[in-house]
């Protein structure tokens, strides 16, 4: 097809706004399917998994294609649940655009912000669009205000409702107000000459200009509508193919891609969905996955509409499908050559882990295999599998994800599982600057001596590595694997906590031109790392919140005292009329809860927008220390013999 009538777009939206019930209008009025289906009924075309029929929730990324006005449109519908945040993120790598859905019945929310973030990170070009204007009390100026105060202020409605709040509104395009015109001109000295200049513009300059500055991602089109009524669907599709991007890419340029989903088909087994950037690949193509280094074959590519699989010959550069064959591919891996993606850092990562144990005993090793599998698809799980203490312990978002694992436990792997109460997950930094030495000798053949200077660095530095030692002190290849080994030297410290903002400088060291091997050093690097954090201390960090509360201003009291209580802080409140917004940071570890304690306190009238803020040094009293899990490298005899496999 070609590929300037392609759109590669994915629909996202705070929980409850309606994104699914948009999706089913469009798929319905493609005339993909004969009849709509229903979030309430479990019917949707989107939520096919089990789990999301009985919750009717979004909880996986799904891909639907269909045709408008000779158009073909590949769309994502997306979670809704911050839980699930993290595979919003994925699936919105593979896309050239997005509508971001607010419903004006519960306008901005938390998820909505977070969203918007990640849209704008990733430099989407995205169409908002404004649902649920039928419902009683919908105040539009108030939802365009609150749009533009916490999103962007170059959102601009581009329709009228015409007939508001009677039952035959309609949608009307509006593109002659001043708004519009301010901020198209401002980004385009053509328009701005004649707008300083009082001249008219055609409607064909208006139009043209908003589809550019869509497309850069300069400005953001706001549109309405009912999904429940039909109100703006259409307007909407238009929109789509009118205003978003089609992909930018050659079928005969060099093989570009990414791995943004990983699932399994009971007939299929695992599936890989890919979209293309650049390049082709057809059935039984070797296939580069740079990421790993690694070439796989490619058995079966598939076309997916919901639960629907169709064969497709080849895969061409701007389409999304499944590929069967590969075996190894993971979330996130980029096939072929591109590079301008493959550092990206996802916003939303996991505060929270937890230990999930087998309700009978004999369940344990399946149990594993699963949440493998299961880590495999969402890789932000990040699994891990102390076998010594048999602890099975998973990474997470929310409560709502721990309800959803277990469902899919027992109804994927008929395996019932139960989940402890989550843990906060702390980290910990360097306290003071000093030496770690190792002189790993004996018992030969072995021979790895390493001396580091490690330093606490910067809040959000992460970890610093660098060599300041010759190579005819130690060797490249040897140097090489201690640089590789510096991550994992540094999942656990003395407190239990992954090590971070530190600066490790190898300073000194010396290999053997006889008895040295690689993997003399990857077991020497943790134990110099450790032997240096124990000698010079480390501090706890903890995960800290920003939060913006809007409440009554008669609880301003109240909730300044639960802050500080909460060992938090804020701004000087704005009082806006008979309320009040605040702003501060709070610590997860005290906040926990307090959201739901908000809202019930304040008989909902209280709100509270939430997101990660950073990571922070924290008292002794107030965090949290555990045991190493495993053999530590200060335990040098044990970790020595069970780095050489002679300890069982």
């Amino acid at each position: 097809m070609n590929i300037e009538k392609i759109r590669n777009i994915a629909i996202v939206a705070h929980v409850d706004a309606g994104k699914t019930s948009v999706t089913e209008h469009f798929v319905f009025k493609s005339g993909a399917i004969r009849e709509k289906g229903s979030v309430d009924k479990g019917t949707s075309q989107t939520d096919f998994n089990s789990i999301e029929r009985k919750r009717g929730i979004s909880v996986f990324s799904s891909s639907i294609s269909f045709k408008w006005n000779e158009y073909l449109i590949n769309l994502i519908d997306t979670p809704g649940h911050a839980d699930f945040a993290g595979e919003v993120e994925r699936s919105l790598r593979a896309v050239d655009g997005a509508i971001l859905i607010i419903s004006a019945a519960d306008g901005i929310q938390a998820q909505t912000i977070n969203y918007w973030k990640v849209l704008r990170k990733l430099n989407i070009p995205t169409l908002i669009f404004v649902n649920k204007i039928d419902r009683e009390g919908v105040d539009i100026e108030f939802i365009i205000d609150e749009l533009k105060n916490n999103l962007k202020k170059s959102i601009v409605p581009i329709q009228e409702i015409e007939n508001f709040g009677s039952s035959n509104q309609k949608i009307i395009l509006s593109i002659n107000n001043t708004d519009l015109l301010e901020n198209l001109a401002n980004n385009n000295n053509d328009l701005l000459e004649k707008y300083l200049n009082d001249l008219t513009f055609s409607d064909e300059e208006i139009l043209n200009s908003i589809k550019q500055q869509c497309i850069e991602a300069i400005i953001f089109p706001v549109l309405f509508g009912s999904a429940k009524n039909n109100v703006g669907i259409d307007e909407l599709m238009n929109s789509v193919v009118e205003l978003l991007p089609a992909p930018k890419s050659n079928v005969n340029n060099e093989l570009s891609g990414i791995v943004f989903k990983i699932s399994h088909n009971n007939l299929l087994g695992r599936l890989a969905h890919v979209r293309l950037f650049s390049g082709q690949i057809s059935a039984k193509d070797l296939v580069l996955n740079r990421t790993q280094n690694i070439e796989e074959k490619v058995n079966q590519i598939k076309f997916i509409e919901g639960e629907k699989y169709s064969d497709l010959k080849e895969l061409l550069a701007g389409e999304i499908a499944a590929v069967s064959g590969f075996s190894q591919a993971n979330v996130g891996d980029i096939l072929g050559l591109l590079d301008d993606i493959s550092d990206y850092v996802p916003r939303n990562q996991p505060l929270l882990d937890v230990q999930v144990k087998a309700v009978d005993d004999k369940d344990y090793a399946k149990l594993a295999e699963a949440l493998q599998i299961l880590s495999i698809e969402d890789p932000l799980l990040d699994f891990k599998w102390l076998k010594d203490e048999q602890e099975l312990i998973i990474k997470i978002m929310g409560w709502i994800q721990i309800e959803i694992l277990k469902f899919i436990l027992e109804d994927r792997f008929n395996i019932k599982a139960e989940f402890e109460d989550p843990t906060v997950i702390y980290k910990e930094t360097p306290t003071n600057i000093g030496e770690g030495y190792e002189r790993y000798w004996m018992p030969k053949p072995c021979w790895a001596i390493i001396k580091f200077l490690i330093e606490p660095g910067e809040l959000g530095s992460g970890v610093v590595y660098k060599s300041e030692l010759s190579v005819d002190k130690v060797h490249k290849k040897y140097q090489n694997e201690i640089e590789r080994t510096i991550p994992k030297a540094l999942e656990q410290g003395i407190k239990g906590w992954e090590v971070t903002d530190i600066k490790i400088t190898l300073i000194d060291g010396e290999d053997h031109e006889v008895h040295s091997n690689p993997g003399d050093f990857i077991i020497a690097t943790p134990m110099a790392i450790m032997n240096g954090l124990q000698n010079i201390g480390t501090t706890l960090l903890e995960p800290v919140l920003k939060f913006k509360i809007t409440a009554p201003e008669s609880m301003l009291g109240k909730i300044a005292g639960d802050i500080h209580q909460m060992r938090g802080s804020f701004d000087s409140p704005q009082i806006l009329g008979d309320t009040f917004e605040m702003t501060g940071a709070f610590p997860l570890a005290a906040s926990i809860d307090y959201p739901i304690k908000l809202t019930s306190r304040s008989g909902g009238k209280a709100r509270i927008i939430t997101e990660f803020y950073r990571y922070e040094k924290v008292e002794e009293k107030y965090g949290k220390s555990r045991k190493y899990k495993g053999i530590s490298p200060l335990d040098r005899s044990k970790y020595i013999l069970k780095a050489r496999k002679a300890l069982q």
